[in-house]
């Protein structure tokens, strides 16, 4: 006998997924391009199918219960393998331009393979990759020159698109920087206004630290020169720190720097094939890398 059905439709779990990265149903169904009255009904048959609630209605924040939190982690794993087998099977010939738009420093360390592999194994997509800081990215995103971006943003900040990433930040320089005790702090870092420049500014001043700066570019190979040549600290996500700088937080007594968030964006409406074979290839890899890096 046939073992029952089960509620896991790839569309259900897809607006599931979204509510819950864009923080309501309201900014989920215009992600999504849906009416509300769809989506509300669309958790409404997964509810049904799997007689549980997934969302705590009584608050006026949207969350998750218990059943919701469990669903989240298999929803993204199966949109994950419907994407790659969609990818393996009948995406080969997919074509188009794809205009993305990444962090430099981002786009270097974690997208170099991935971009690589995709261009392989789809020739007829034309990619545009363009680096720019993230006020920039947002800015031409709002004026339809891109995509799909990925920017950096508060964890704390505006709710909305897909969280690929998260940087645990830290004050780094290089090993032949020389300070004179009490003097303020050298500070090497890209012009406003980036976030790691705010990050670092607003963290000496609520700790009372003098600082001055040094050096200014908008450049991560130029400010990383600055670096190596003992100029001063800058800010890095601790995964990005090269073997040539050590972190000073301790030796020089400096403030914790919070967490930064890597957000993905897509464009609002209906993206091509090509876009959304990128999308979820790019969150597929940096899920992939997370999960063995938490290992």
């Amino acid at each position: 006998m046939p073992g029952p059905s089960l509620p896991f439709d790839l569309d259900l779990l897809r607006t599931f997924v979204a509510i819950v990265d864009n923080g309501s149903f309201t900014r989920a169904a215009s992600r999504l391009s849906l009416t509300q009255s769809t989506v509300s009904l669309q958790i409404k048959r997964l509810e049904d199918g799997l007689t549980r609630r997934l969302f705590d209605r009584d608050g006026r924040e949207l969350k998750l219960t218990p059943e919701g939190e469990i669903l989240l982690t298999y929803a993204r794993q199966i949109l994950r393998l419907g994407a790659e087998a969609l990818s393996r099977l009948g995406e080969s010939d997919v074509s188009g331009v794809v205009r993305l738009g990444t962090p430099e420093d981002f786009a270097t360390t974690h997208l170099s393979e991935v971009l690589a592999c995709f261009a392989r194994t789809h020739p007829q997509v034309a990619l545009q990759v363009h680096c720019d800081f993230t006020v920039n990215l947002l800015d031409d995103f709002a004026k339809g020159r891109y995509d799909l971006i990925l920017f950096k943003r508060e964890p704390q900040g505006p709710s909305g698109g897909t969280k690929v990433w998260r940087e645990v930040l830290d004050w780094v320089a290089s090993p032949r920087l020389v300070m004179e005790a009490g003097s303020p702090i050298p500070l090497i870092l890209a012009p406003a206004p980036d976030v790691y420049r705010k990050r670092a500014l607003s963290a000496l001043d609520a700790a009372g630290r003098d600082w001055r700066i040094v050096y200014t570019s908008p450049s991560l190979a130029g400010l990383q020169a600055a670096v190596q040549a003992g100029l001063g600290v800058t800010v890095l996500p601790t995964e990005m720190i090269p073997a040539n700088m050590i972190s000073v937080s301790a030796r020089l007594q400096l403030p914790k720097l919070p967490d930064t968030e890597i957000v993905l964006y897509r464009a609002p409406g209906h993206v091509s094939p090509a876009a959304e074979l990128l999308t979820s290839t790019i969150i597929a890899a940096l899920e992939q890398a997370r999960m063995s890096t938490s290992i």
